[in-house]
């Protein structure tokens, strides 16, 4: 008789008693220990199984039982020993509840994290000093490779984007970011291009038009380096409809792929702080 994984058995003598229910189809496949998450995922999926262990089974005996199922379905995703202990370390100390409940309680704010192994777990202890809480979310799952219900846009009608436009005389890249369509976009910066370099000049009011500054940085690249943009190689590299995230987004791109030909970091001032995270 299974009920939210409960197996009523009646005995003999007519008691009865409760053991963890299994279908028949069930593979004893959990998170596998070698898999790309933190440890404290994989730690919480032993503390799940034992904690079940010890709130269904009724018996000393078939708790046992239980146990060693656990330990061996576990051994096979290749979970070591030394992880068992450890969660029966930490179910004893029950003062570090208490300290959790408290931290919570006076918690700043929660900050969500992408797992990147050797990244993720030294932030998390930056946070935690400040008295932070945080959650950790997978970086690339299955369903983001596999899944793709939609048809592939073209670059030229996505909005929201950051864009990157590279130069075909140097290695220089511009990186930009609109709320409208990057064709859009796109159009201006060629236009403005083409009415700088389509108008005639004398040898001094050349010097003059280098010195001054155009509406894009494009456009400046262009006019004192005498160099053609790449606009075929030009693509959106993130997308992101909210403005003031796309500012930050923007930032951290400009930050990334130097040497860059824009005039300033973007819309939003990003804290030097990041540069090393940044790098990797």
């Amino acid at each position: 008789m299974p009920f939210l994984d409960t197996l009523l058995v009646k005995k003999d003598d007519g008691t009865v008693k409760l053991l963890v229910y299994r279908k028949k189809t069930h593979t004893d496949q959990y998170l596998n220990f070698n898999s790309h998450h933190p440890l404290h995922q994989k730690l919480g999926v032993i503390r799940t199984l034992v904690d079940r262990c010890k709130a269904v089974v009724t018996e000393e005996p078939d708790r046992q039982l239980e146990m060693q199922h656990i330990q061996s379905a576990l051994a096979r995703c290749g979970y070591p020993d030394w992880t068992f202990r450890q969660v029966q370390q930490q179910s004893n100390r029950t003062e570090q509840k208490k300290d959790k409940k408290k931290r919570e309680e006076t918690s700043k704010g929660r900050v969500t994290l992408p797992y990147i192994k050797g990244i993720t777990e030294p932030l998390e202890r930056i946070f935690r000093r400040h008295n932070i809480a945080t959650a950790v979310k997978p970086k690339t799952t299955l369903r983001n490779l596999l899944v793709h219900p939609k048809d592939k846009l073209q670059d030229t009608v996505k909005t929201g984007c950051i864009y990157r436009i590279p130069c075909m005389g140097c290695d220089q890249v511009y990186i930009g970011e609109t709320g409208r369509t990057f064709g859009c976009r796109l159009a201006e910066h060629k236009k403005e291009a083409e009415n700088i370099k389509g108008g005639r000049y004398t040898r001094s009011q050349k010097k003059e038009a280098e010195k001054e500054e155009n509406k894009s940085a494009v456009t400046d690249h262009i006019t004192r380096n005498n160099c053609v943009i790449d606009r075929d190689g030009a693509k959106v590299i993130d997308r992101e409809d909210h403005r003031c995230t796309r500012w930050i987004k923007e930032a951290v791109w400009i930050r990334k792929s130097t040497p860059v030909m824009n005039r300033d970091e973007g819309g939003y001032r990003l804290s030097h702080v990041w540069d090393n995270i940044l790098k990797k």
